[in-house]
């Protein structure tokens, strides 16, 4: 038998048992990370049990007749157990459709999550998007990533960066203090981009003693001073770059250079993948910043796609 309920808090602890041991699930799907923000989202997360079995759980939140996965995450379809078998995730899509109708819904949004970030295949939901919901692609975002074991080369223009910060006397340190950072973030995409970052710094300081081994922060320093970071959220197949930044100065030196490969040739080497996130500038995934796409690429990296899907109830 198929129950699909919504959350509701009394049950924040069955959640994030079943994420921790789900196939595709990270802590961005945990309810401490999730609920930083719940004054900005209608939650409307699902819970599916087959036979009284929690098979599945959808981060998600409601906007007039949408259900969106959740607007707040990068990504965010459904979470399944590695006994959710396809026939049953076509099932419960069907089921979760009338259920969503009838409570007066008339579409879905829908963040696939990215294969890498899977440990074990999960792309069932993929399939009965496309045969069950009729689902069509409604927006394709472009990340980079790199398979850290396939040990691609540094460009030139990479590697001479790491000698001229070493001369400079800057080193990498992690540290537990976001604010100078901060700073050097704040400054540097209201400058070119006319925008703060999605965290404040309340909230990343937040979320980092909520998930200390999670959030990780590392610095480029000289002489006391932050020159240069990146904000890293670690899961279990993934390095991510969440927020990269360095001073005018910083960047001229190669501070983060240093700092990447300090993460990718030493602290998180045998990690499968590093993943440096988004290179557009549109909601759809339009606008590819051409130049933040090149300087990833001298790092190896390659082509990643994050898409979103929609379907009418």
């Amino acid at each position: 038998m198929l129950e699909i309920v919504r959350y509701t808090s009394d049950k924040v602890r069955e959640w994030n048992q079943f994420v921790v041991q789900s196939k595709n699930g990270t802590f961005l799907f945990d309810r401490s990370y999730m609920d930083y923000h719940s004054d900005r989202f209608h939650d409307h997360s699902l819970m599916c049990y087959i036979d009284g079995r929690l098979m599945a759980v959808l981060p998600a939140n409601a906007s007039g007749d949408v259900l969106y996965s959740h607007q707040g995450l990068t990504y965010g379809g459904l979470v399944m157990s590695s006994q959710l078998t396809i026939t049953g995730t076509m099932t419960l899509l069907r089921e979760m459709n009338a259920l969503l109708r009838d409570a007066g819904f008339r579409r879905v949004v829908y963040k696939a999550i990215p294969w890498i970030y899977h440990r074990l295949s999960a792309e069932e939901d993929l399939y009965a998007l496309y045969h069950e919901c009729k689902a069509r692609i409604v927006a394709r975002d472009y990340s980079t990533n790199i398979f850290l074991g396939a040990n691609l080369r540094w460009e030139r223009v990479r590697r001479r960066g790491i000698v001229r910060a070493e001369r400079a006397g800057l080193h990498v340190e992690t540290s537990d203090s976001y604010a100078d950072f901060w700073q050097v973030l704040t400054d540097n995409l209201g400058t070119k981009y006319g925008v703060r970052p999605v965290h404040s710094l309340a909230e990343i300081e937040l979320l980092h003693g909520r998930f200390p081994d999670n959030i990780v922060l590392y610095q480029a320093v000289r002489d006391g001073e932050v020159l240069g970071g990146v904000v890293l959220y670690v899961s279990p197949q993934v390095v991510h770059a969440q927020y990269s930044s360095a001073t005018p100065e910083g960047k001229s030196l190669g501070a983060i250079d240093l700092i990447y490969d300090r993460i990718m040739h030493h602290d998180y080497k045998d990690y499968p993948y590093f993943d440096f996130g988004r290179s557009t500038e549109n909601a759809d995934g339009s606008g590819l910043n051409e130049t933040l796409v090149f300087q990833k690429e001298g790092f190896g990296a390659r082509g990643l796609c994050y898409d979103i899907y929609q379907w009418e109830l």
